[in-house]
């Protein structure tokens, strides 16, 4: 099958090492321009690009997909259909309807749950159970297109976002050779999205980040997991920021202490509006990442200290 690619992050790298490897043609792969990083601030190539040129395919890295030359030079390319993962920029109607099987979508959400920018991230927030992938042909609309195929899977009790991210990138790779698969052999049916059960998922944010240790230790757990690995949980100890990485649910139930309250240092437990949280990761103001256990030898934290 004659293919063209968008994509840009690392979560669509697993669908494109996929396409190629199952033996379809990729005529194209499309990804956002190169972004300066780092302190220098040195132009980095996108996941995507960098896969693509291990395969040698060629790569198109348009400013704006509103360019009447983008949309040509994709007709020329003459795609059965177009993979889209992860692309990050809004494709119009010239561009949705340049191939006979249209743009197929990989989302990584179980549609119409979470559309918008950060659907496994806000999946884990709001503490869901199950998450999953689903494949959709794109309209207009902001991930509101057909839905095509769908696969779950269940979210673990500790399990991060970004965990998930990497789980869920493996899943949408294969539901997307499926899907092509399926769009070939004409066996595709869609079907449209129930609105009503819509709900959105925006871009996160570092505002986002400060831990309320008035909320119940699952919510509180929640956010922990649900801010990896960007922007990541943080609370304040001793006036300087504290961020925490990961952690589990305290053993104690009901009222154990004020919210934010240290109540065990070994292991390092944390009072909680309901409950309590033990935090297994954490990393101080211009420190570096490690074990609770460890910090603790080196910076003890008394019981009954207060995290804000």
């Amino acid at each position: 099958m004659r293919i063209v690619f968008m994509g840009t992050p690392d979560f669509a790298v697993p669908a494109l090492r996929a396409v190629v490897e199952a033996g379809h043609t990729v005529a194209g792969v499309f990804t956002q321009p190169d972004k300066p990083k780092g302190r220098g601030l040195e132009l980095t190539p996108p996941p995507v690009k960098v896969c693509a040129m291990e395969y040698g395919l060629p790569v198109y890295q348009p400013e704006s997909m509103k360019d009447p030359a983008v949309w040509e030079q994709i007709a020329e390319m003459e795609p059965f259909a177009i993979a889209v993962v992860a692309y990050g920029k809004m494709l119009p109607d010239a561009v949705l309807n340049a191939a006979p099987a249209g743009c197929i979508n990989v989302h990584s959400s179980l549609l119409p749950k979470y559309r918008g920018a950060a659907p496994i991230n806000w999946a884990v927030l709001c503490g869901e159970k199950v998450s999953g992938v689903s494949t959709m042909r794109l309209d207009a609309g902001m991930d509101t297109g057909d839905i095509l195929l769908q696969a779950e899977t269940p979210i673990g009790e500790n399990e991060t976002a970004g965990e998930l991210h990497d789980r869920l990138s493996e899943m949408g790779a294969q539901l997307l050779l499926e899907t092509l698969d399926k769009a070939e052999r004409g066996e595709l049916q869609p079907r449209k999205q129930d609105d009503s059960l819509a709900c959105h998922a925006p871009m996160l944010n570092k505002q986002l980040s400060t831990i309320d240790w008035s909320l119940s230790a699952q919510q509180v757990h929640d956010k922990i997991r649900g801010l990896q690995p960007w922007p990541v949980a943080h609370t304040t100890l001793g006036g300087k920021r504290l961020r925490v990485h990961r952690s589990v649910i305290g053993e104690s139930s009901g009222s154990c202490g004020q919210c934010g309250e240290v109540i065990s240092a070994s292991p390092l437990t944390v009072a909680c509006g309901e409950g309590s949280v033990v935090i297994v990761e954490l990393q101080a103001e211009g420190g570096k990442r490690m074990k609770a256990e460890d910090y603790m030898r080196g910076h003890p934290i008394e019981v009954g200290t207060k995290l804000v």
